[in-house]
């Protein structure tokens, strides 16, 4: 299978629905900086409710952007960097933040 194949068929949204909310932006932002955290800590530093913070966690991980790590009730997000489109993503989030004085 060539490169090409396994991007086509990676089952990834879009790239207006990843970044169709702010909020979605603010997740993508935070975890490209810290690699991974867990919800409360992701919600907190977005300025984002719990719940809403949840659901852009939910979407992002069933749209295979992120990780999902549970340990009891802790749940811990980070990007899936081993789909080449989702590290680019992170690159570029990595790239952008670099460049701001």
């Amino acid at each position: 299978m060539e490169l090409k194949d396994v991007l086509l068929n990676d089952n990834l949204p879009s790239i207006d629905e990843i970044f169709s909310s702010r909020g979605r932006i603010k997740v993508l932002l935070i975890l490209a900086k810290e690699g991974e955290l867990n919800i409360s800590e992701i919600a907190k530093r977005a300025n984002l409710n719990h719940g809403s913070c949840s659901n852009h966690l939910k979407f992002l991980a069933n749209k295979n952007i992120l990780q999902e790590k549970v340990f009891g009730r802790i749940r811990i997000y980070r990007f899936r960097i081993e789909n080449v489109k989702i590290r680019a993503l992170k690159n570029l989030f990595d790239l952008w933040e670099s460049s701001r004085f």
